[in-house]
């Protein structure tokens, strides 16, 4: 079971922790040094493709020299987004490693990144109140 915690911090920001002590600042659009709510939902379907990706590139012996990635959408409602759009930026090792990435890009994002396939079926979000 994957969970955080989010909570507002003393100065009036907000932060998201998990179990391992990692952290992340949260707010608004206007405030250096955060993520907005928005742009940690397109980080995890960027993370989530990229941390999948890399391993198995490698296990082919294809470790891409560069590998990031772009991932992006815009609000077509003012609570709702339209599609995302994940846009690799990779430097292969050779040229016989471009099938290798498209075939593992493609995969993953058909059938392993958790996050990507969640907003594609749409997981239902429940409201648990005290």
């Amino acid at each position: 079971m994957a969970n955080v915690r989010v909570e507002r911090t003393d100065d009036g920001g907000f932060r998201a922790t998990n179990a391992r002590g990692a952290e992340v600042r949260i707010g608004g659009g206007d405030e250096d040094g955060v993520f907005t709510p928005v742009e940690l939902l397109l980080a995890a379907v960027g993370g989530c493709n990229i941390v999948t990706v890399e391993p198995l590139t490698s296990q082919r012996n294809k470790r891409l020299v560069r590998l990031a990635m772009t991932v992006q959408a815009e609000k077509v409602e003012q609570s709702r987004l339209g599609p995302v759009t994940v846009t690799y930026d990779v430097e292969l090792p050779s040229e016989d490693a471009r099938s290798v990435f498209e075939a593992v890009a493609e995969r993953v994002h058909e059938k392993y990144c958790t996050v990507s396939r969640s907003l594609q079926e749409g997981t239902e979000v429940r409201l648990e109140l005290p």
